[in-house]
C-alpha cells in the first residue's frame, strides 16, 4: 500500500446500464428472474459498487500485486434503474485499520438515488491468495 492510501480519500465512478445487467440476467437458470423486469439487478449493483471502490484506490496499491477483495456489503438499493441510464457511484474512503478498508458510498442513475450505505473491503498479497485458493480447490479434489 502507498503512502497515498488514507481516509478522506474520494471518487466517481460512472457506469451506462447495458440491458444484460437487468434482473432477467441475473442467474440465467432462475425461471423466476426471467419473469421479472429489465432494471438495474441488485446483485450487478453490488459489483457496480465495488468496481468503483477498486478503480477509486487502485492509484493508491502495488497493483496487481496487491489487490483487494470484498469482506461487506452494507448498501441500500432504494430505487429501480432501467437500461441506458447512467450510474454515478460516489464513494470515499472513511478509514484504513491495517489493511481493512471501510467506504462510503452512494449511487444515483441521473433520476433517484438509488443507493447509499458501506462496503469494506481488504488489501490481498494476490499471489498468497490465489495459492491459498489453489490449495482450497486441492482438498476438495476437484475445480
Amino acid at each position: 500500500m502507498k503512502d497515498s492510501l488514507k481516509p478522506g480519500l474520494t471518487f466517481d465512478f460512472r457506469y451506462v446500464v447495458p440491458e444484460n445487467r437487468t434482473v432477467p440476467f441475473l442467474l440465467a437458470e432462475s425461471s423466476e428472474f426471467q419473469e421479472m423486469p429489465k432494471v438495474l439487478a441488485t446483485g450487478f449493483m453490488v459489483g457496480l459498487i465495488e468496481w468503483a471502490c477498486i478503480q477509486g484506490i487502485n492509484p493508491h496499491l502495488d497493483w496487481p500485486r496487491e489487490q483487494t477483495v470484498g469482506t461487506a456489503v452494507n448498501f441500500t438499493h432504494s430505487a429501480a434503474t432501467p437500461p441506458g441510464l447512467t450510474v454515478t457511484v460516489k464513494g470515499r474512503l472513511e478509514s484504513v485499520e491495517g489493511r481493512k478498508l471501510t467506504f462510503s458510498v452512494s449511487a444515483h442513475d441521473g433520476i433517484d438515488e438509488i443507493s447509499q450505505g458501506s462496503h469494506e473491503r481488504f488489501v490481498i498479497d494476490a499471489r498468497k491468495f490465489n495459492h491459498k485458493v489453489s490449495m482450497k480447490i486441492g482438498i476438495k479434489g476437484e475445480p
